[in-house]
């Protein structure tokens, strides 16, 4: 099975590995590809701020109760978590290989110490910006776990659709809702960074370009990348002035990239 990476303790390569094991368990030769994304993928996991992010892709005539066995099979605390949580979707190769936008998966799980928990197995209705960010990023940089290369197996959304995720992203965290304001900060410097660049880098290395070239905003953006040093608990608090700020201003960048509405 591949690592997660440079830097990661060895509880969660550990983790990792019976993770993988128990997915292979269930979905037997009907599993295409498992991979990792999110931090891991773009090798900035950070220990206790990090969660772990995890994509499946299986046979589109894999038994739906086999989504139902593997909630079961990797909730937290069953299988203990180190990370600040898990993020686990499962979606048929179709799907996943299709590029098609929405959210589309078979399962998405939350489980861990610091998440929330959540079992969905039916997207109708789920915001779907997340996951056709997710499935960009791990078409271009995602790390197999096991099985078929999970970058073939995901498809990338075409960039329209990708310009409308990110935008809807940045409006999610402009609301402040649920969300660490380091955390809001340093997404908006990603979105703004792929609406320039059409890249996908880490939020801490968007942070540092989106610093060096908006000078007004470099002291807000650094001590979000110092926050997000720490464990979630510990987190700095900003100025939420100069945050709403901010995030006003990537709100309108992005939507300069995507023609959408920049009010």
């Amino acid at each position: 099975m591949g690592s997660g990476g440079e830097g990661v303790p060895g509880e969660v390569d550990r983790y990792l590995s019976e993770l993988v094991e128990r997915v292979r368990t269930i979905y037997r030769d009907r599993l295409v590809s498992v991979g990792a994304v999110g931090s891991l993928a773009l090798g900035d996991y950070r220990h206790g701020r990090s969660d772990i992010d995890i994509t499946v892709v299986v046979d589109p005539a894999v038994p739906a109760r086999s989504a139902h066995e593997l909630a079961d099979a990797l909730a937290h605390p069953g299988l203990r978590c180190p990370a600040a949580g898990l993020e686990l979707v499962v979606y048929d190769a179709g799907f996943a290989a299709s590029g098609a936008p929405g959210a589309g998966y078979l399962l998405n799980l939350n489980t861990g110490p610091l998440l929330p928990a959540v079992v969905d197995f039916g997207s109708v209705g789920a915001p779907g910006f997340w996951y056709v960010i997710d499935r960009a990023i791990g078409h271009r940089s995602g790390r197999t776990l096991s099985g078929h290369p999970i970058r073939e197996a995901l498809s990338a959304p075409a960039r329209p659709d990708l310009l409308a995720a990110v935008s809807a992203s940045v409006r999610e965290h402009a609301s402040g809702a649920g969300h660490l304001a380091d955390n809001r900060v340093l997404n908006g410097c990603r979105s703004v960074y792929y609406c320039t660049t059409g890249g996908w880098i880490s939020k801490r290395a968007a942070g540092q370009s989106i610093a060096a070239a908006e000078t007004r905003f470099r002291p807000l953006i650094e001590e979000a990348l110092r926050s997000f040093e720490r464990p979630r608990e510990s987190a700095l608090e900003l100025p939420a002035g100069a945050v709403d700020e901010f995030m006003a201003w990537a709100r309108r960048a992005v939507d300069r990239a995507s023609g959408g509405p920049a009010s």
